[in-house]
């Protein structure tokens, strides 16, 4: 993608009216705009993240059986009023929240839908274990919209559905979804603890938090560093300084982003819509539920309120929009320009193609722009924070040759044009202290 043609530019300045970093640095890289409180639009910078984020969780949700689809956004009411959850202040209905005759609400979550659903499809324990998910957009009728993208009212999840025959299933189940959640956080670059968490009327037992320890957290954390053991404030009796129930260790406390959490169900979705399955010995019984949650777009900005110094974002590789920011340091001397031009088309033969992989694997952020100078270059670059920088300048060509630096590094080495691609292959080792 050649940044001349990219929609969005850099700001200056962030937003007078964002106080949480993620807001900030996202507003000023052209990531996101904020249409109005806890409503953002994802700008073709940010959607890149995002889509690499859901490529992620895509990834751990198929690999543990789940099945994609997509329900709407839209719900009727009869399916909430059937588990008395209409009248919640927590969702939107279309018409304002003082309208309770509504037709319709703006989903903020999919159990009852999915499980109207599941009650065509799903009559026998032959039928029995299925898993389904969506990633989608949700309403929530959030009065504190604030913290960027952390707390919004329209916002981006991906929920997962779990259908089995017995609370046995669904526990063993539990745990590989716990498995894969750590998978999809690790992969974003996140250390997550696992944290129990108060139960509530729709689940059998206590429920589980992942969270993401960051100063700007809403959430606290009484954790043991040595076992892990977790449990939210709400619900704990643990004390900082104390013992640790598991292992003896000593117990700390933290603030924290919940940036998943899975509930066992149990039947009270499925009692409520009359789904059903013909045992083994030709008894019917309620289909025993599990939900899983992970909020994208929150996941988003917890990665940015973690990754991130005074001059911009530090994307970990995995989710970042682009792999490097080629630089072309304008020069008088049009060799320049040309080695960056051929350079970028090595790396991307598509012609910069948003969504193309580049021929090297390989995705580049070229900065082609002939009106800017190497300190705006420089400053654009940090605000982005891709993983790595490539600099083409009238002195590095004097030796064939570009300077890469990674963006959380404070110098750069100089490698020969032929040599770049092996940068991306092995850049620790190319990056290694001598």
């Amino acid at each position: 993608m050649r940044q001349s043609q990219l929609f969005t530019k850099t700001l200056k300045e962030a937003p007078a009216d964002e106080t949480a970093v993620n807001a900030k640095l996202l507003a000023r890289g052209g990531f996101v705009y904020k249409n109005s409180a806890g409503v953002y639009s994802y700008l073709p910078l940010g959607w890149r993240v995002i889509e690499k984020i859901n490529k992620i969780i895509r990834e751990e949700m198929n690999a543990i059986g789940g099945v994609e689809m997509l329900m709407p956004a839209l719900v009727d009411r009869k399916y909430l009023e059937q588990t008395d959850r209409f009248k919640l202040d927590v969702g939107f209905d279309v018409l304002g929240k003082k309208d309770k005759k509504a037709p319709y609400a703006l989903g903020w979550t999919h159990e009852e839908v999915l499980t109207a659903i599941a009650s065509k499809y799903i009559s026998s324990y032959k039928d029995l274990p299925k898993a389904i998910y969506q990633i989608q957009t949700k309403f929530r009728n959030e009065a504190r919209a604030k913290s960027g993208i952390l707390r919004g009212r329209e916002f981006l999840m991906k929920d997962l559905y779990s259908f089995h025959v017995s609370e046995e299933d669904l526990f063993a189940y539990y745990e590989k979804v716990k498995e894969a959640y750590f998978n999809v956080f690790k992969r974003c670059g996140l250390d997550t603890y696992y944290a129990l968490a108060s139960g509530g009327e729709f689940t059998i037992s206590n429920t589980h938090e992942f969270q993401a320890f960051a100063d700007v957290g809403e959430d606290t954390i009484l954790y043991c560093s040595q076992c892990r053991y977790a449990e939210n404030s709400e619900i704990s009796k643990l004390k900082e300084g104390g013992k640790c129930p598991n292992c003896e260790g000593n117990i700390s406390k933290s603030n924290a982003i919940e940036v998943g959490n899975i509930f066992p169900l149990g039947t009270k979705y499925s009692e409520a819509f009359g789904l059903e399955f013909q045992d083994e010995e030709g008894k019917k019984k309620p289909v025993v539920m599990g939900s899983y949650g992970i909020g994208v777009s929150r996941l988003m900005g917890t990665v940015v309120e973690i990754y991130h110094d005074k001059n911009g974002i530090l994307w970990p590789k995995e989710v970042a929009p682009f792999d490097a920011h080629l630089i072309y340091i304008p020069s008088r001397d049009s060799n320049v320009k040309k080695a960056a031009d051929k350079l970028y088309d090595l790396l991307s033969p598509y012609g910069g193609s948003l969504v193309g992989r580049q021929k090297e694997g390989v995705e580049v952020l070229y900065d082609d722009r002939a009106d800017s100078t190497a300190g705006e270059k420089f400053a654009d670059a940090d605000v982005i924070g891709l993983p790595m920088r490539v600099v083409m300048s009238e002195r590095t060509l004097e030796e064939d040759s570009v300077e890469v630096k990674e963006r959380d590094s404070d110098s750069g080495k100089i490698i020969k044009l032929e040599d770049v691609p092996k940068c991306f292959q092995n850049s620790s080792a190319i990056f290694q202290k001598t």
